[in-house]
């Protein structure tokens, strides 16, 4: 295995006194290491964030499959577990920022792992602009003063999707403020942030099952407008990609964490598994307490129309208030996240630019060149809902193909590695000189079962359905939006690589 920075430019060797993971990986602990247990659970459940994102996407669930769409729900979850558990694994042995573009170079080679990290960081960028844009599903119905832009909050409106990029604006102008304070000052907000999320979406849990209109039994029809069992589960299931994305935030935080090997595949696993549990529950509550499944509101207004009309306008704007915390929290931990793949390529001097976005505050702790670069660039995202309120669909499903194509480039590779026998069983301990998390004799078909769902899943999200989006017609740009993105995405990439070397051939000295 390989146990030097995946670059062919070697990183300043490490200090005496650094930390001993890092060492070993030819790292100096430049990131400020005060993460504990909780913290690092945080930056997984944060980014996954079911209150964000399940408010976000459940209309368009709902609008495609009708009730039987919460059945894409466990399907999904058991997928991304087994993810997760190849993830946990790798978070163990390698504990590094950059987890995806780590990984996956040390599994394979540089210029493919390069990819992987460039794919990731790009899909990262995308899912911040996402997540911000979700706060016109709440804000503007906990209070209509909120509605900046027009009058119609609805988000496939040209009124709500306006408004929804000046809402998303001025939260990445908090969230990347709070990426350049302090990596103690962000972990705070981030605990806080989880804890009340984690509150809130066990009320709404509670008030949604004890207001129920009908029996989970609804859940096995498909709605009025759909074409059939099978193309409205495929559709359907985008909310759940959507939302159980994320959970290897706690590998690339892994670096600010204390005890990374020991710590970081357990919080990778119990981030998904509770945010699994406590989503598929608010699926089904929304479902159940929704005063009618057939007046179009849950369709377009989604699980905000079921709080403040099942529940009162009170309660339920005061649990709406508890979601705007947890979209803003989550935007904040994607963007730590995005800000640590670019440090953590950087410093490999893999990126345009590298000397300055591989810089940290020794005061802080943080590198604040990638918090800025994320941001801005996540803001020019945004823009593009005020040309199309269909937009918002084509970003949300662009950054899920993203992340989805960056994590099969890990479990591919692992794979192979395990088929040639050449991946570890539970060799190696964690800090305290226990066992390193090993899937043992079910690493190959869990590794096998974990990467033909991601490429399925890639597939199904990324085909260009007119009917999801471009339902109105004449704009083909946002039925292909995913794919060319994704095509633009990877000639980029290409195109930097082979300047790169040919700018290393040209600066290497002559020899007589």
């Amino acid at each position: 295995m390989t146990t030097t920075a995946p670059s062919d430019v070697r990183p300043d060797p490490p200090e005496p006194s650094g930390d001993r993971s890092l060492a070993e990986f030819g790292y100096r602990q430049e990131l400020h290491r005060s993460l504990g247990r909780y913290a690092s659970f945080a930056a997984g459940f944060s980014f996954i964030s079911v209150l964000t994102t399940v408010f976000q996407f459940f209309a368009f669930g709902y609008a495609f499959g009708g009730p039987v769409f919460f059945w894409t729900w466990p399907a999904v979850l058991v997928g991304q577990l087994l993810v997760a558990a190849c993830f946990a694994e790798l978070a163990a042995r390698y504990p590094l920022s950059g987890a995806i573009y780590q990984w996956s170079s040390r599994l394979s080679n540089l210029s493919f792992g390069w990819f992987a990290g460039w794919i990731m960081v790009i899909g990262q960028v995308v899912v911040v602009a996402a997540a911000a844009l979700a706060l016109q599903m709440v804000l503007p119905a906990i209070w209509s003063g909120f509605q900046l832009v027009g009058s119609d909050p609805a988000p496939t409106s040209a009124d709500g999707a306006a408004n929804a990029a000046v809402l998303g604006v001025i939260l990445l102008v908090l969230t990347t403020l709070v990426n350049v304070v302090d990596n103690r000052v962000m972990s705070v907000i981030n605990r806080v942030g989880v804890t009340a999320e984690i509150i809130g979406a066990v009320l709404i849990i509670v008030l949604l099952l004890t207001h129920s209109e009908r029996s989970p039994g609804i859940t096995f029809h498909t709605g009025e407008g759909s074409t059939g069992l099978f193309g409205a589960l495929m559709v359907g299931s985008f909310m759940a990609a959507y939302v159980m994305i994320g959970f290897d935030s706690a590998g690339e935080m892994s670096e600010e964490t204390h005890n990374p090997r020991r710590t970081a595949p357990r919080t990778i696993l119990t981030a998904l598994g509770a945010a699994g549990l406590l989503g598929g529950l608010i699926v089904l509550g929304g479902l159940l307490a929704a005063p009618s499944l057939t007046d179009g509101h849950l369709g377009v207004d989604g699980l905000s129309y079921v709080l403040t009309s099942s529940l009162g306008d009170g309660v339920g704007r005061a649990l709406l208030a508890d979601v705007v915390v947890a979209i803003a929290v989550a935007t904040l931990a994607i963007q730590t996240a995005a800000c640590r793949m670019l440090f953590s390529m950087a410093r490999d001097n893999q990126l345009p630019f590298s000397h300055r976005l591989a810089k940290v505050n020794p005061r802080t702790g943080m590198p604040s060149a990638p918090a800025m670069v994320v941001g801005i660039l996540a803001a020019a995202l945004l823009l593009l809902n005020f040309a199309s309120p269909d937009a918002f669909l084509a970003i949300g499903t662009t950054c899920i193909v993203m992340l989805y194509l960056a994590y099969a480039m890990v479990t591919g590779p692992l794979l192979v590695r395990r088929l040639r026998g050449e991946f570890p069983g539970s060799d190696g301990v964690d800090e305290e000189g226990r066992p390193l998390f090993s899937l043992g004799r079910w690493g190959v078909p869990v590794n096998a079962i974990a990467l033909l769902y991601g490429l399925f899943m890639t597939v199904n999200l990324a085909w260009p359905r007119a009917a999801v989006y471009d339902p109105a017609g004449g704009h083909w740009y946002f039925q292909w939006f995913t794919l060319l993105f994704l095509g633009v995405t990877l000639v980029a990439g290409a195109a930097y690589r082979a300047y790169r070397a040919r700018a290393t051939v040209a600066e290497a000295p002559a020899y007589a």
